[in-house]
């Protein structure tokens, strides 16, 4: 792995959708731990622009696991959060995203979309569960950025995007061919995962991204994004080891893996939490308690 350059912003950035896990502390262990080791600064963003499945008591859930964990971001509180609205809370920020939509639409980059995950998936021949690429099908059919439509970003006519994460090495992604012209906010108008956070690690300064494997798919589109709605100099990546059950499938909320307030409930203190995370992620050999401000140390 390499290191990272010394002073940048990263962010710990969860999903209300259900409890912290194993997995949320895996990535808390690289995040903080990278952060204190180069004299980096964390930010905490909670990622609610999925509406439908986000719920107040997780947030609630989330702010009172990282108040437990000792895990204090450096730029919002979690009692900021608590407070009320918040810039980096996704839903706080409808303005925002709609300023940056309207840029792409000035210049002839977005397009109203009909069509459902089903007819995509029909209309390719793949399974709907799987990651669709869209076949272009409303591009140029005058279908009007309007409700009740989804609105997709124009992302054709460059080369493949090329980066290098300071762990894996050098990638080389076509958004294209991944996932065709993107979706930036569906028919229900709610923002999309990709679309918010490219607008969201720009302008919250984020210059290092630190999130696990299962992402590092999305960073080519992200970096085409990015730059089409002017950020000049991307973030860094770097995309660490997922915490896996035995058949290979990654801890998730919706899967309703042991939550890390069960662990606390039964006894389990935040340091052993973090030994185990570290294990589980390569960062060290057993499963030895380690107290949140040696986490740096794992980066030596």
């Amino acid at each position: 792995m390499r290191a990272p350059i010394p002073g940048f912003t990263t962010r710990f950035a969860p999903a209300p959708t259900g409890a912290l896990h194993l997995g949320h502390a895996v990535n808390a262990v690289w995040v903080w731990g990278l952060a204190r080791r180069f004299s980096g600064t964390v930010l905490l963003r909670i990622e609610d622009h999925d509406r439908g499945r986000c719920r107040p008591a997780y947030e609630q859930g989330i702010l009172d696991d990282l108040d437990w964990l000792g895990l204090a971001p450096d730029g919002l509180t979690t009692d900021d959060f608590r407070a009320g609205p918040v810039p980096q809370r996704q839903s706080d920020n409808t303005a925002r995203y709609e300023m940056r939509l309207a840029e792409l639409e000035a210049r002839g980059l977005v397009f109203g979309c009909r069509c459902s995950r089903a007819e995509i998936a029909r209309a390719t021949n793949a399974h709907e569960e799987l990651e669709l690429v869209y076949p272009g099908t409303c591009r140029g059919q005058g279908t009007g950025v309007r409700d009740q439509v989804g609105l997709r970003v124009i992302i054709s006519g460059e080369a493949p995007e090329r980066f290098d994460d300071l762990r894996l090495g050098p990638q080389i992604q076509d958004p294209m061919t991944q996932c065709g012209d993107l979706l930036m906010r569906d028919r229900l108008s709610q923002w999309t995962y990709q679309f918010a956070v490219t607008v969201d690690d720009w302008e919250q300064g984020i210059d290092l991204v630190i999130r696990g494997e299962d992402l590092l798919a999305s960073t080519g589109r992200q970096l085409r994004l990015a730059r089409l709605l002017g950020r000049t100099t991307p973030p860094a990546f770097l995309h660490h080891p997922l915490l896996r059950h035995p058949d290979g499938r990654k801890l998730s909320k919706s899967s309703q893996d042991t939550g890390l307030a069960e662990l606390r409930a039964t006894g389990w203190t935040p340091a052993r939490i973090f030994g185990l995370a570290a294990q589980l992620s390569g960062l060290q050999a057993d499963a030895t308690p380690r107290p949140l401000a040696s986490l740096a140390d794992l980066f030596d």
